[in-house]
């Protein structure tokens, strides 16, 4: 998994529970819209995430609608265990003979 990737279930994550737009990812992660919406598309197709247009009148609000996003239980759940694994991943290195050596430690 990318770290963009990484970045946003991090941020979808610090409180499942709310209703995200894109630009408002796009601007905490860091991630450029090329490449945010087609990974909530994706997140979306996997049924991590739920999606649904803001019901507001544009001209009353002066903007646009925006599309809101919101982790399901499952994408709660695969977002924590791919950070975890990714956070294992960075902790332990793999030797040739398959035994895990701490990165920060000494041969």
């Amino acid at each position: 998994m990318t770290s963009q990737a990484l970045a946003m279930l991090a941020i979808l994550l610090s409180d499942p529970l709310i209703e995200r737009h894109g630009f408002d990812l796009s601007d905490q992660a860091g991630i450029k819209s090329g490449t945010l919406y087609p990974l909530l598309a994706r997140f979306e197709q996997a049924g991590w995430l739920s999606s649904r247009w803001e019901d507001v009148d544009p001209h009353v609000v002066g903007r646009p609608r925006r599309r809101l996003y919101t982790l399901t239980a499952h994408g709660a759940e695969a977002a924590r265990e791919a950070l975890n694994a990714q956070i294992k991943a960075l902790s332990v290195s793999r030797t040739p003979t398959g035994r895990g050596e701490r990165q920060w430690g000494t041969a």
